[in-house]
């Protein structure tokens, strides 16, 4: 068992990362466009925050039935599909001629992109044993971390590639665009539905993993034979409780991936490559602050203290960032905000993980994912219309940090763990209708 499990790890989780990665450049790039689409295209702030935010409306909207069409089709087939279309809409944004095609390009890109995230989750379900895939999870949430530093230095050098009629920002669509649709085709070449489809494990390690994993599953059912609609999820308060944390998280995320690189412009005269070096500062000292937070709640053992910890220090920082007019300290004050909402993000998880029973844990993280996630449709669209009727974005900074100290508060009264017997709580769920 332990050598089919090691196997898969080191088949599987370095393509998840790959694909997380790639996943999220295509996601956050559009930040690093934004004066290129008002010089060349006349797409002002609130435009550009509307534009932005809608890739979440789409992404929301189809989160829970491509997951639903992944566990139809296999998720070699899905993932396969996913990745193929995200690819193509984020370099279709390369030909956007004005604020009407850049809206429903960006809308389109959410819909493609929607039910990775809970789809890898479910992948995991499916492939390794209770015991494995927390470190799995984790191993894939790294990528995330990756992906923001990467996504600076990657973007910005890109955008000055110039030729063949196209703009330095058309290129870099095309090229991290173009980039997602080949690793979709290696996707369908490298990954396998099932533990039974995989001719890289000997006939033992296909079986011990198989039996294991089916073992799991009876355990569940036989312990939890109860079930409820799909729509009873909406009535579990934790449910609603988690989305709704996580709607925090987002919110600051995306508050300050999308605006940053205008903060770091108004530091000085860089070029676009070094705006992205820039740009990496805040995430490289996050990961660092992710795998510190993760060790604490490990030795120390209280998630939603240590998630509610990470929480103020956004808030602290965001309120730091807001209080200043210096752009030096307000980017020094992001970095600090940094170590929090991305620990914050990391130590989430674990909460709603704890609470759901496993056979329909993909399909509410897909809920808490989308629904959390338009927080990413919030955040831009409000900057936007601030910076457009003030000129400035501080009240947006200011509503970040008490966002985030609501955050503080509201994960305190989140559980791990379910109260057996209430009508309608998860535990009891056999499965999603």
């Amino acid at each position: 068992m332990a050598r089919a499990i090691s196997k898969v790890n080191w088949r599987v989780l370095p393509l998840f990362v790959i694909m997380f990665i790639a996943n999220y450049i295509d996601r956050v790039n559009i930040g690093f466009v934004r004066p290129h689409l008002k010089a060349d295209l006349g797409i002002g702030a609130a435009a550009f925050g509307l534009g932005a935010g809608l890739f979440f409306i789409g992404y929301a909207i189809f989160e829970v039935p491509s997951n639903m069409l992944l566990q139809r089709f296999g998720a070699k087939a899905w993932l396969t599909r996913i990745m193929v279309t995200w690819g193509l809409a984020a370099t279709a944004m390369a030909f956007v001629q004005g604020e009407m095609s850049f809206y429903a390009l960006r809308f389109l890109l959410g819909v493609a992109e929607a039910g990775f995230f809970p789809g890898v989750v479910f992948y995991f379900t499916r492939w390794l044993p209770r015991a494995d895939r927390g470190k799995a999870m984790a191993v894939f949430l790294s990528g995330s971390a990756a992906a923001s530093v990467l996504s600076g230095p990657v973007s910005g050098g890109l955008l000055q590639v110039e030729g063949m009629g196209l703009h330095g920002w058309q290129w870099m669509f095309i090229i991290e665009g173009l980039f997602s649709v080949v690793l979709g085709v290696a996707v369908w070449f490298l990954l396998d539905s099932e533990p039974r489809d995989a001719k890289w494990l000997s006939d033992a390690e296909r079986e011990a993993l198989t039996h294991e994993i089916a073992a799991e599953q009876k355990e569940r059912e036989a312990d939890r034979p109860v079930g409820v609609s799909g729509w009873a999820l909406l009535r579990d308060a934790q449910i609603l409780l988690f989305c709704a944390i996580y709607f925090l998280i987002s919110l600051t995320i995306y508050g300050a991936t999308f605006w940053l690189p205008t903060i770091i412009k108004k530091m000085g005269h860089y070029s676009e490559f070094q705006v992205g070096l820039f740009n990496s500062i805040p995430w490289l000292i996050s990961i660092v602050a992710m795998y510190a937070f993760a060790a604490l709640s490990r030795r120390y053992r209280h998630q939603q203290g240590w998630t509610a910890a990470a929480f103020a220090v956004a808030g602290v920082g965001m309120f730091a960032s807001a209080a200043t007019s210096d752009p030096v300290y307000g980017f020094v004050a992001i970095c600090f905000a940094a170590i929090g909402f991305k620990a914050a993000s990391s130590l989430f998880w674990p909460i709603p993980q704890s609470y759901l029973d496993v056979r329909v844990a993909a399909g509410v993280i897909a809920l808490i994912n989308s629904l959390g996630n338009l927080g990413g449709f919030v955040a831009p669209a409000a900057f936007g219309i601030l910076e457009q009727r003030t000129g400035s974005i501080q009240g947006g900074l200011y509503g970040l940090a008490f966002s985030s100290l609501l955050g503080a508060v509201a994960v305190m009264f989140a559980r791990s763990r379910p109260t057996t017997g209430t009508p309608g709580t998860i535990p009891a769920v056999s499965s999603m209708k």
